[in-house]
């Protein structure tokens, strides 16, 4: 699969995941690795998938050296990226990356897990989406869970993941498709 937004079906009522948009960047035979880009952290805590109280950002969680300034960044919110390793942090942006430093999409958005990429993108005021944890699936996995029905996808479009409010994405997804929530009812491909 290319790299794709997946879209939590309706029906998904897995905790983690449900109403959720994933920026899925690599996905072969050994797994898939993606990032939640619609989950505050603030939201992940009142749907009780990160610990309480937790609503941060990027202000608490990026360390700068003396000299270096967050600007308005400064109080641009983190998003809950998914369940594994949340506390390491994943940049989405569209601004350029550097060779070695991470992912380049074809669509324009770009991939990395640098901090110097991360201080490089906030001085040159793009857009960012910076996401703390990941959603990492094992070989086959994602591929019987979108059989399943618990996925649906569309290109990983930059106006999808930096357009609008995260509040809005999910539902913003589903209407790349032509479709509604309510118009969707997912079941497994064998049914």
């Amino acid at each position: 699969m290319e790299p794709q937004l997946l879209i939590a079906s309706p029906q998904m009522k897995d905790p983690f995941f449900e109403r959720t948009v994933v920026l899925v960047w690599h996905h072969d035979e050994d797994g898939a690795i993606g990032v939640v880009v619609n989950r505050p952290l603030s939201e992940a805590s009142a749907l009780g998938v990160m610990p309480e109280g937790v609503g941060i950002s990027i202000g608490d969680v990026l360390v700068v050296e003396e000299g270096q300034e967050l600007g308005e960044y400064a109080s641009h919110p983190v998003n809950w990226g998914g369940p594994v390793d949340t506390d390491s942090g994943t940049l989405i942006t569209t601004a350029p990356i550097e060779d070695g430093e991470g992912w380049v999409l074809p669509t324009g958005l770009a991939i990395t897990r640098s901090h110097d990429a991360l201080l490089r993108v906030v001085r040159d005021g793009a857009s960012l989406r910076l996401c703390l944890g990941y959603a990492g699936w094992g070989p086959g996995q994602l591929d019987r869970e979108i059989a399943e029905g618990s996925w649906l996808f569309t290109e990983a479009r930059p106006d999808l993941v930096f357009g609008g409010e995260a509040a809005d994405c999910w539902e913003r997804a589903i209407a790349t498709l032509g479709l509604t929530p309510e118009w969707v009812l997912m079941s497994p491909a064998d049914a």
